[in-house]
């Protein structure tokens, strides 16, 4: 088999893996949103998974068990074709299941491109605004309003 037609195997496979948990098979800019929403370490451009699904590159092995596990099949059906295939799912893929939806992960992904202070500014904010709601986190006094110091949210004392 040749490397050509390797790739444009395993291209096929993942368009009808994508398709078996609704994702849209054509899209570059969503398989790399979703597997970068996947993946910890350096995230791949729209470029690379536009490659894939085109049957131009196949990805390394660490990328491959990440989308396999991520489209319920097998790494050697989805690499070679061999073994069982692409099942049709009958429960939601894992982000779903856990409520998330497509803007919860797009969410993610943009707080994953911030510079590190820049993550702990919006993790200080969520952590202020859930503190002052009432029950699950506690009540504390009430703020009037916040202001950036440097790389910090602090909250300003409501007056009277």
């Amino acid at each position: 088999m040749s490397v050509s037609s390797e790739r444009r195997g395993f291209s096929a496979r993942l368009k009808t893996a994508l398709a078996n948990v609704s994702e849209a098979p054509e899209s570059a800019t969503l398989l790399a949103r979703n597997f970068n929403a996947r993946y910890p370490w350096q995230p791949i451009t729209v470029h690379a998974a536009r490659k894939w699904l085109l049957g131009e590159a196949i990805p390394t092995q660490d990328k491959l068990r990440v989308i396999a596990e991520w489209l319920a099949v097998s790494v050697m059906w989805l690499r070679y074709g061999e073994g069982e295939g692409a099942p049709v799912l009958s429960y939601p893929p894992a982000a779903e299941s856990y409520g998330f939806d497509s803007a919860d992960v797009k969410l993610l992904e943009d707080v994953r491109a911030l510079k590190d202070h820049e993550r702990r500014l919006i993790n200080d904010l969520v952590q202020m605004f859930l503190q002052n709601q009432d029950g699950k986190h506690g009540v504390r006094e009430p703020v009037a309003a916040y202001r950036v110091d440097r790389e910090a949210i602090v909250p300003e004392p409501a007056q009277g």
